[in-house]
């Protein structure tokens, strides 16, 4: 059955890639991260031929049935329906390129959309119809001043990285001949750097522990605390954490790749003290979908400002902890007290830049990181207790 725009809003996420068809070669290709692909599939003089043809709703389904008609009437009159012109693409053209190999497969939609929304607003209108290869570095700092101009000056820092990306694409893809981009380095407005708050000293730390015990808010709250401590995943990672995720019995955390910041699978493993919490909650929120439902809608987590919150009012400031310092605190102890560098990162689930190790599966460290967990939770304990050294023997 052709496609409408109806059917195509409730097109189903699926773990895997798959096609949607529409009619005569042109179908969908709905990809895990909700990316939707037109595709077109012909033959040509007996040779399957597989193109994209753009990526939807930018491409809207109108425009996609346009150029599959465009390609099988040069086919049915002998011409070649896809070769290109010898003329130099736009930026646009290599931005959009760039976006459908190099950004819409691998990023998060929330992430993704970002990027295509910063190119509209500041880039395309001002540059995007330019041959890519007669672009000057003074017209792309024009467009990043008037950015600046109106007073968001880290949207300003991001936007000219997105276009460095673009012009390397275009480098590496033989479209322009350099990263102009590159010559505004220490152009524009520096940003002042808004580190994550946390509290490092052992002290603190204990200080902190016993201040979470004492809470006398939401018990709900209380615990997304100590997991956030025990575990340092990230604050949405914590909000939006589901009871289907958890493994007791292997005392693991699996969150699927789809909720990843850098899409990948990421397996926490649970200490005693974790699982504790954990079960402490059970007969609380047990049947609802969310570990730390709000208390407004079980249908939804807690919101991103609740844990900080809780922490104001048990009196840290914004400049002594926040919930993401719960991640810088364990990587700054971790790393003081001796374990191995590899195994914090890949716990604080990031990804390598080499693109070889950043291929290894889910269980990458997992049994030292097994170790450094339970260690950790230990430690905190023995902090709370008033500063009880645990000795870490690799």
């Amino acid at each position: 059955m052709p496609l409408s725009d109806a059917r195509i809003r409730k097109i189903e996420i699926r773990e895997k890639a798959y096609m949607v068809r529409d009619d005569r070669g042109l179908y969908l290709e709905v990809q895990p991260n909700g990316a939707k692909y037109w595709r077109i599939r012909l033959w040509e003089k007996g040779k399957e031929i597989r193109k994209s043809l753009g990526v939807y709703p930018e491409v809207s389904l109108a425009q996609a049935r346009k150029k599959r008609d465009v390609i099988r009437s040069k086919i049915a009159s002998g011409e070649a329906p896809f070769e290109k012109p010898k003329t130099v693409p736009t930026l646009q053209e290599v931005a959009t390129e760039w976006l459908d190999t190099k950004v819409l497969p691998i990023r998060v939609p929330r992430h993704s959309e970002t990027i295509v929304s910063r190119l509209n607003r500041f880039v395309f209108p001002f540059l995007g119809d330019r041959p890519i290869d007669s672009i000057q570095p003074h017209a792309l700092l024009e467009i990043i001043r008037r950015i600046e101009a109106g007073g968001i000056h880290e949207t300003a820092h991001r936007v000219l990285q997105i276009c460095g990306q673009i012009f390397r694409y275009g480098v590496a893809t033989g479209q322009c001949p350099r990263d102009i981009a590159a010559d505004l380095r220490g152009a524009l407005i520096p940003v002042k750097k808004d580190h994550h708050s946390s509290i490092t000293d052992p002290r603190g730390v204990g200080g902190l522990m016993r201040a979470i015990d004492d809470y006398r808010g939401s018990f709900i709250v209380r615990c997304a605390m100590q997991l956030s401590a025990l575990t340092f995943t990230r604050p949405g990672e914590i909000r939006h954490a589901e009871w289907a995720e958890f493994n007791i019995g292997k005392a693991e955390w699996r969150i699927s790749a789809e909720k990843m910041k850098m899409r990948r699978l990421h397996v926490i493993p649970l200490s005693r003290q974790a699982i504790a919490v954990i079960e402490s909650l059970r007969p609380l929120t047990g049947r609802e979908r969310y570990l730390f439902p709000s208390a407004r809608s079980s249908a939804r987590p807690i919101s991103d400002a609740t844990v900080v919150a809780a922490l104001r009012r048990m009196g840290f400031g914004k400049d002594e902890m926040t919930h993401h310092g719960f991640r810088s605190m364990a990587s700054t102890i971790l790393n003081e007290k001796g374990w191995p560098p590899d195994a914090i990162e890949r716990q604080l689930a990031h990804v390598e830049g080499n693109s070889v190790r950043a291929a290894y599966n889910y269980a990458e460290h997992l049994d030292m990181r097994r170790e450094m967990m339970q260690w950790w939770a230990d430690w905190l304990d023995g902090q709370r207790a008033g500063g009880k050294p645990f000795v870490h023997e690799c």
